[in-house]
C-alpha cells in the first residue's frame, strides 16, 4: 500500500498529554482506543469500561484542545471507548486520577459525590465525575439543567441517580430548591415539619465540604501550546498492525486521499464506524480523518441560512444554531428550532461534543435524528472531489429513494448550508425512543408546510420519517397529492390515509415494534396539523379556528422538572453514644475511592507476568447438532497461544444441581444461543476476539426450537418439580362468589445490565495444583466449588478472592462460576494466568435474566369486594437449563398474596425449559412478577365491582394477626400503618381527584394514580442457606482487620459490618478495616442473595467481636480508664488470642412443599407507595410526576442506603425493557434491548 509521507521515514509520532503527563507514542495503533490504552498501558483504571459503545458513560473522560488563532482552550466531555488514540494528537486528556485523589488531594466533586451518597456499586462513579468536573470546568457554577443535561450520558443500575444528583447541586447558584410550592409545600419545609419529632431528613452536611476553586485546575500543557503555535500543519500517518490512520491538514490532501482510497471511511467522532468496526466485524485497511480541516470546521452565518462544515461536531452545532434562534426573527429560524429540539435529546452530552454533523448526514441510518429535519427543510450539501465541487439538495436524495447512492465514492461532504425558514412555512420536529435521553429513536420524523401568503392553502408539503425503513423515507407522493388543499380536518383525513398507504411497514421490519410504529407515523402526522393549526390560529384568531386546551395540551412536550425529593428516616436514640455509628448516614466507606477511581475491581488487577486472555465462541444456533469445529484459521492468526474446547476439561464438564446439568462448553450439541462452545487464548484480548471470529463452527439443526412459554407449554418441556400451594376449599368457595373474573397476563424478562460485565482472572501458582481466582461474584464458595470440580482438584487448591463487584442484582451466581471454570480450564491447560473478561455484547447474549412469565388466574368475589377464592397458575420461562428457576417459581407462589388475604387459594408454578440462555435470580426474585399479576386482577376486581382499587385493596389487606397461605404467623400492625401513613402523607385523595379533574380536561393526555401496599417477606427457605462465619484480627496498634463472607456489590455491607464491629467493640470505624472477601478466610459462605448479606454476616462479626471482648474483660475490669491500645498491648503480653471467628448458624427456615407449610421467612418488611404518571395517548411517552413510599424495615444500620435504586430498576423493568428473540432481524439470534 503506497501511503502518504509521515514527518519521517516511518509512521508519525502520536504526541498528546494525559493529566498532564506528556506522552510520545511512537507505534500509535488506529485500531486501539483511547480506553485500552489508558487502562493497559498508561494503568489509569479508573476509567471503567462498560459498553462500549458511548452508551454508559463509565469511561468519560475531558478532552481539552487549544486553537492557536483564538487562543482559546476548549474542554468537553467525551466517551474514551470511542475515542481511536491517533485522534488525540496534540490534544490533553484529563481522567479521574488526574482530578484527584487519596494520595495528595481530592476534588470537590469526588469529595461531594462521595458525601452524598452518590456512589454504591461504585463503577459508574469516575464517569459521572468527569461528567461533572468538565461541566465546573466551562461553568463553575452551573444551573441545574446543565447539570442534567451533562449526566444524560451517563448511567447508573444502583443508586436511582437521586443522590447523585443531590451531590452536583451543591455547586448550583440556585438554593436546593424545587422552586415551586405545589399544594403549599416546599422541599426545604420538610425540616420544619419534622421539628420536635425523632425523624430526620439529613443525609450529609453541606458546611462540611471543601469549597470549588477554578484556579487551582490542571493548565493546558504548554509545551502542547507551543506544538500547536509553532509546528505548521502536515499530513500526520499511523501506521497499526492492520490499519493505517492518515490525517490531512487540508481539503486538497483529502481530495486526493479520497482519490486514491475511495473505500476508507472518514472518521471524526467515530460514532458509527468504530461501533461498526467493534460489533459487526468490519475491517478498514485505511481510515482517513479530516477533523483538523478548516474548510470542514467552518461556523458561517449568512444572509439567507447558516453553513456549517461537514466535521463540525453536533454540540458546535448546537451552540451555532442557538445563537442564531436567539438573534433572528422567529420567521426565520423555524428549521434551526427543529434542529435543537432534536439534538436536546441526541446522545449523552459526550457523544454530542465528538460527533460529526457529517457523519450523521452521510451514515444514511435509519435513526439519525438530524437527516429527517434537514432533508425537509430543503437543506444543501456542498460535496466535493478532485473533478470539483458541487450542491445537492438533501430532500432530493431521500425523496428519490436512491439513499447514498447519489454520492461517488471519490466524494466528499465539504459543509451543509441550512436556510432561514419562510412567512407562511412551518417546520416541527418529532421523535419517540424508550428513554427520553440518550437513546435512539423508535421512530422520528420531519414536517414542512409553506402556505399561499394570506391563506391556509398548501404550496407545498415535506414529510421525512426516519426509524421506519433502511435510512430515512420521504412520503412525497402523499405531499404531492395534498398540494392545493386547505389545512382542515378533511386534508388530515386524507393525509393519514395515504401516509399509510405509502410508508409502509412488514410486519418483520427491524427494529420490531411494528404496530407501535405504524401508530406513530399518523401521529406525528396529526400532532403537526395540530401545531400548523395553533400557528395559524396565533397569526389570525378570526380566520382560523382555535384549537381546544382539551386537545392542545398534548402538543405540550413533557418538560421534567428538575427532580426533587426528601428521604425520612428515624433518628438514633438521643441517649445513643456519638461514636457508636449504627442508624447514622454513613458514607460508603469506599466512597471515596469510588470517584476518584483508585477502588480496585477485578479488571483493574495489575497484569500478571505472561498473562493470557481469553475469548469464547458461543453458538449463533438455539437447538442443534455441532458437526465440526474448525479451528485452523484462528491457529494461525497473530498472537494466538491455543484453542480450549470440552475435551480439555480435566474432569467434570457439566454440573448436577437439579436433573438438568449447567455445561461449562458445549460439546455435540447446543441448546441456545449464546451458549460456549470453545475459547482462544492470546496474548492480547484484541488478537483473541480476532482469532475467535475466524472458528468455524458447522451445525444440523433440531427440532423443536423452544423460546417462549406457550411453546413450552405446547411440547410439554418443564423443569420439574413443579409447585403447588393450596389453602381452604377452592371449588366450593367459587360456587358461593358473586362474580368470578379470569385472565392471562404475560410479563416481559428483563436484563441486569450491572455496570461492570462478567469477569474472572485466574492464577496458576505453580504447585499442588493451586490457583487463585479473582471474580466479580455473589458467590465465592460456589466458584470454588465449580472450578475445582472441573479441574477434579479438591476446593482447598482453589483460592477465591471478591474485594467488590460493579452492581450485580442477582446476575453473578452460577453463570459467574461456570465462566470462571471456562477461565480455569484455559489456565490449567496454558499453565499461565488467564484473564476473561466478557463485552457488553456477549455478556448479555451468553447469561439470562428476569423470568418471563406467564400468569392465569381465576378469582372469586363478593359485590362488596371480598376476594373469596383464587386459583392461579404461572409458568416461568427458564431458558435451557434449571439454574435458580425453581426457587424463583417457589418465590412466585410464596408471595403471590402480597398483602391480601386470600381465604382459598390453590396455586401452582412450573419452569419452563426453552432453547434461551438461563434466566435466574433477580432483584426480587420472582415476587415482582407475581406481584404484578395479583395487582392487576385487584384492579379488575375494583372496575368490575364499581369500586375504587385503593378500597379493594383496604378490604382484602391483612388486618389481624393470622396464619397466612403456608401456615407462617404474620402481625401486619406496620402494614396498615405504612399504609394509612402513605394515604395521609401523599395526600391520596386530594391528589385523586386533581388527576380526575385532569382527565376530564384533557383528551390526549392523562393521569393515572395508584397506591400499593407490600408485604415482603425477607429470606431464603433454608436455615443452612443463611448461616454465615467471619473473622477478626485486633493487631498490636490497636487496628482491627475483620472478614466475612458477604459481597461488597453495592449495598455498602463492608461499611455496615465496619459498624457492627464499632459498636460491639466500642471502637470508632476509622480504627476497622476490611480487606476482602475470601474462600481462604471463610470457607463455605452462602451467596450474598435476598437482602440477607447484611444480616447474617452482621451476626456473625458479632460473635467475632463478642468473643473478643469476653477475652478483654478481666483486663478492661483491671484498668478501665485504660484505653483501647492499651488493653490490647497487656492482651498480647499475656498471650490472649487476639483473632477470633464468628459464626451464625441462620434463620430457622423450613417448608414443606409436599404438605404446603412451613416457616420459610425470617419475618417480614412492610411499606406502601402513591405513584402518579402522566401518559401521551399518541405516542406512549410518559412520566413520573412522583413517587411517595413508606416503608418499615424494622431497625436499618444505615438510613443513608437508597430505595430509590429499586424503584427506579422496578420501573425500566415495567416499562422499558424487552427482551426479543426469535425475529428474523436479530443477528444470530442476539438479545436487544
Amino acid at each position: 500500500m503506497s501511503l502518504p509521507a509521515a514527518g519521517g521515514a516511518g509512521p508519525d509520532e502520536l504526541i498528546f498529554s494525559v493529566n498532564g503527563r506528556k506522552i510520545v507514542e511512537k507505534n500509535a495503533d488506529p485500531e486501539q482506543m483511547l480506553l485500552s490504552y489508558l487502562r493497559k498501558r498508561l494503568r489509569l483504571t479508573g476509567t471503567k469500561y462498560g459498553c462500549g459503545g458511548g452508551g454508559c458513560g463509565a469511561c468519560t473522560v475531558m478532552i481539552s484542545t487549544y486553537e492557536p488563532a483564538s487562543k482559546n482552550i476548549k474542554h468537553y466531555s467525551a466517551n474514551a471507548c470511542l475515542l481511536p488514540i491517533c485522534s488525540l494528537h496534540g490534544v490533553a486528556v484529563t481522567t479521574v486520577e488526574g482530578v484527584g485523589c487519596t494520595k495528595t488531594r481530592i476534588h470537590p466533586v469526588q469529595e461531594r459525590l462521595a458525601k452524598c451518597h452518590g456512589s454504591q456499586c461504585g463503577f459508574c462513579t469516575p464517569g459521572m465525575v468527569m461528567s461533572m468536573y468538565t461541566l465546573l470546568r466551562n461553568h463553575p457554577e452551573p444551573s441545574m439543567e446543565q447539570i442534567a443535561a451533562a449526566l444524560a450520558g451517563n448511567l447508573c443500575r444502583c443508586t436511582g441517580y437521586r443522590p447523585i444528583l443531590d451531590g452536583c447541586k451543591t455547586f448550583c447558584k440556585e438554593p436546593f430548591c424545587c422552586q415551586s410550592k405545589e399544594n403549599g409545600n416546599c422541599c426545604l419545609d420538610q425540616e420544619d415539619k419534622l421539628k420536635g419529632e425523632k425523624f430526620s431528613t439529613k443525609l450529609f452536611s453541606a458546611d462540611e465540604f471543601q469549597p470549588l476553586d477554578p484556579t487551582q485546575e490542571f493548565i493546558f500543557p504548554p509545551e502542547l501550546m507551543r506544538m500547536a503555535e509553532n509546528q505548521p500543519k502536515r499530513t500526520l500517518v499511523f501506521q497499526g498492525e492492520r490499519t493505517t490512520w492518515i490525517s490531512p491538514a487540508s481539503l486538497k490532501e483529502l481530495l486526493e486521499l479520497k482519490a486514491k482510497y475511495p473505500k476508507a471511511p472518514l472518521v471524526v467522532g467515530n460514532t458509527s464506524v468504530g461501533p461498526e468496526m467493534k460489533f459487526k466485524g468490519v475491517h478498514h485497511p485505511v481510515i482517513i480523518s479530516p477533523a483538523r480541516i478548516l474548510d470542514l470546521n467552518v461556523v458561517r452565518y449568512t444572509d439567507n441560512g447558516l453553513t456549517l462544515g461537514a466535521a463540525c461536531s453536533l454540540a458546535v452545532v448546537k451552540d451555532a444554531l442557538a445563537n442564531t434562534v436567539s438573534e433572528l426573527p422567529g420567521e426565520k429560524t423555524k428549521i434551526f428550532r427543529a434542529l435543537l429540539h432534536q439534538l436536546k435529546t441526541l446522545g449523552g452530552q459526550q457523544i454530542r461534543n465528538i460527533s460529526s454533523l457529517g457523519g450523521n448526514i452521510m451514515s444514511r441510518k435509519s435513526t439519525s435524528d438530524l437527516n429527517p429535519i434537514l432533508a425537509v427543510g430543503n437543506c444543501t450539501l456542498n460535496l466535493a472531489s478532485r473533478e470539483g465541487t458541487r450542491w445537492i439538495s438533501l430532500s432530493d436524495i431521500f425523496a428519490n429513494g436512491v439513499g447514498n447512492n447519489t454520492l461517488t465514492p471519490e466524494e466528499v461532504l465539504v459543509s451543509v448550508h441550512i436556510p432561514h425558514s419562510r412567512k407562511g412555512e412551518f417546520v416541527s420536529a418529532f421523535r419517540q425512543a424508550q428513554r427520553r435521553e440518550n437513546a435512539l429513536p423508535i421512530a422520528n420524523a420531519g414536517m414542512r408546510v409553506l402556505f399561499a401568503e394570506g391563506t391556509d392553502i398548501i404550496m407545498d408539503f415535506g414529510i421525512f420519517y426516519g426509524g421506519i425503513g433502511s435510512t430515512t423515507v420521504c412520503a412525497k407522493h402523499t405531499c404531492q397529492a395534498l398540494i392545493g388543499r386547505h389545512w382542515n380536518e378533511q386534508m388530515l383525513d386524507e393525509a393519514c390515509r395515504l401516509v399509510l398507504k405509502e410508508v409502509s411497514l412488514p410486519g418483520s421490519a427491524p427494529g420490531g415494534k411494528v404496530e407501535y410504529r405504524r401508530t406513530l407515523i399518523v401521529s406525528f402526522l396529526f400532532k403537526f396539523y395540530l401545531e400548523v393549526l395553533q400557528s395559524l390560529n396565533r397569526m389570525d384568531p378570526h380566520l382560523y379556528p382555535d384549537i381546544s386546551e382539551k386537545y392542545g395540551s398534548v402538543l405540550q412536550d413533557f418538560q421534567p422538572k428538575m427532580p426533587q425529593s426528601e428521604q425520612i428516616y428515624q433518628e438514633v436514640n438521643p441517649e445513643q453514644l456519638p461514636r457508636d455509628p449504627v442508624g447514622r448516614p454513613i458514607m460508603h466507606q469506599a466512597g471515596i475511592k469510588h470517584a476518584t477511581g483508585e477502588a480496585v475491581y477485578c479488571d483493574d488487577i495489575r497484569a500478571v507476568d505472561e498473562e493470557l486472555f481469553l475469548a469464547v465462541i458461543t453458538s449463533s444456533r438455539a437447538h442443534a447438532k455441532i458437526v465440526s469445529i474448525d479451528t485452523s484459521e484462528a491457529l494461525k492468526a497473530p498472537g494466538v497461544f491455543d484453542i480450549i474446547t470440552a475435551q480439555d476439561v480435566p474432569a467434570t464438564n457439566e454440573f448436577y444441581y437439579y436433573s438438568d446439568p449447567e455445561i461449562i462448553f458445549a460439546k455435540d450439541k447446543v441448546i441456545c444461543v449464546g451458549q460456549i462452545v470453545c475459547g482462544v487464548v492470546a496474548d492480547s484480548d484484541v488478537h483473541a476476539k480476532q482469532a475467535a471470529a475466524k472458528v468455524k463452527i458447522e451445525y444440523e439443526d433440531l427440532e423443536p426450537v423452544i423460546l417462549t412459554v406457550e411453546e413450552a407449554i405446547k411440547h410439554n418441556s418443564f423443569f420439574e418439580p413443579q409447585r403447588r400451594l393450596e389453602q381452604g376449599n377452592v371449588d366450593e368457595a367459587f360456587e358461593t362468589v358473586d362474580q368470578i373474573l379470569e385472565g392471562e397476563i404475560h410479563i416481559g424478562g428483563q436484563e441486569h445490565f450491572y455496570m461492570e460485565t462478567q469477569c474472572a482472572l485466574v492464577v496458576p501458582k505453580g504447585e499442588d495444583k493451586e490457583m487463585d481466582v479473582y471474580v466479580s461474584t455473589q458467590h465465592p464458595a460456589l466458584i470454588q466449588e465449580m472450578v475445582a470440580s472441573c479441574l477434579g482438584v479438591p476446593a482447598n487448591r482453589i483460592m477465591c478472592h471478591v474485594k467488590r463487584i460493579g452492581g450485580a442484582f442477582g446476575g453473578k451466581i452460577g453463570k459467574a462460576g461456570l465462566l470462571a471454570s471456562v477461565a480455569a480450564v484455559a489456565a490449567n491447560k496454558t499453565g499461565r494466568a488467564v484473564r476473561f473478561i466478557l463485552d457488553r455484547g456477549n455478556d448479555m447474549l451468553i447469561t439470562g435474566g428476569r423470568h418471563p412469565l406467564v400468569g392465569k388466574y381465576k378469582v372469586g368475589f363478593m359485590n362488596d369486594g371480598r376476594i373469596m377464592a383464587a386459583d392461579a397458575k404461572y409458568y416461568i420461562n427458564g431458558g435451557c437449563t434449571p439454574d435458580d428457576s425453581i426457587l424463583v417459581a417457589e418465590v412466585v407462589l410464596l408471595k403471590l398474596d402480597n398483602a391480601y388475604k386470600i381465604p382459598n387459594l390453590r396455586c401452582c408454578s412450573r419452569a419452563c425449559k426453552t432453547n434461551l440462555p438461563s434466566n435466574t435470580a433477580f432483584r426480587g426474585f420472582g415476587f415482582p412478577q407475581s406481584g404484578l399479576i395479583t395487582e392487576s386482577w385487584i384492579t379488575a376486581i375494583a372496575a368490575k365491582s364499581g369500586l375504587s382499587p385503593e378500597k379493594v385493596r383496604e378490604i382484602n389487606m391483612y388486618k389481624e394477626t393470622e396464619q397466612i397461605c403456608y401456615i407462617q404467623e404474620l402481625d401486619p400492625e406496620n402494614l396498615v400503618r405504612c399504609w394509612n401513613e402513605c394515604m395521609e402523607k401523599s395526600e391520596y385523595y386530594s391528589r385523586k381527584t386533581a388527576v380526575e379533574e385532569f382527565n376530564k380536561q384533557n383528551y390526549w393526555k392523562k393521569k393515572g394514580i395508584a397506591i400499593i401496599p407490600m408485604k415482603f417477606p425477607f429470606g431464603v427457605f433454608t436455615r443452612f442457606l443463611t448461616q454465615a462465619a467471619a473473622l477478626v484480627h485486633i493487631y498490636m496498634d490497636g487496628s482491627v482487620l475483620l472478614t466475612h463472607g458477604g459481597i461488597e456489590m453495592g449495598q455498602g455491607i463492608h461499611t455496615k459490618m465496619i459498624q457492627v464491629a464499632s459498636r460491639e467493640l466500642k471502637i470508632p470505624m476509622s480504627s476497622i478495616h476490611f480487606c476482602e472477601t475470601s474462600t481462604t478466610t471463610v470457607p463455605n459462605a452462602c451467596a450474598s442473595v435476598a437482602s440477607s448479606g447484611t444480616d447474617v454476616n452482621g451476626m456473625a462479626i458479632k460473635d467475632a467481636c463478642q468473643t473478643l471482648l469476653k477475652r478483654l474483660e478481666p483486663i478492661i475490669s483491671k484498668n478501665p480508664k485504660g484505653t483501647w491500645n492499651d488493653w490490647v498491648k497487656e492482651a498480647f503480653e499475656q498471650s490472649i488470642n487476639l483473632s477470633a471467628t464468628g459464626y451464625f448458624r441462620g434463620y430457622e427456615a423450613n417448608m414443606d412443599w409436599e404438605k404446603g407449610e412451613g416457616h420459610p421467612f425470617t419475618y417480614f418488611i412492610f411499606g406502601a407507595a402513591c405513584s402518579e404518571v402522566e401518559i401521551d395517548c399518541l405516542t406512549g411517552d410518559h412520566k413520573n410526576s412522583s413517587v411517595f413510599p413508606c416503608c418499615h424495615p424494622h431497625k436499618i444500620l444505615m438510613p443513608s442506603t437508597h430505595p430509590r435504586g429499586w424503584a427506579r430498576q422496578g420501573c425500566s423493568w415495567d416499562v422499558l425493557c424487552s427482551l426479543l428473540s426469535g425475529m428474523q432481524w436479530l443477528l444470530c439470534g442476539r438479545k436487544e434491548d
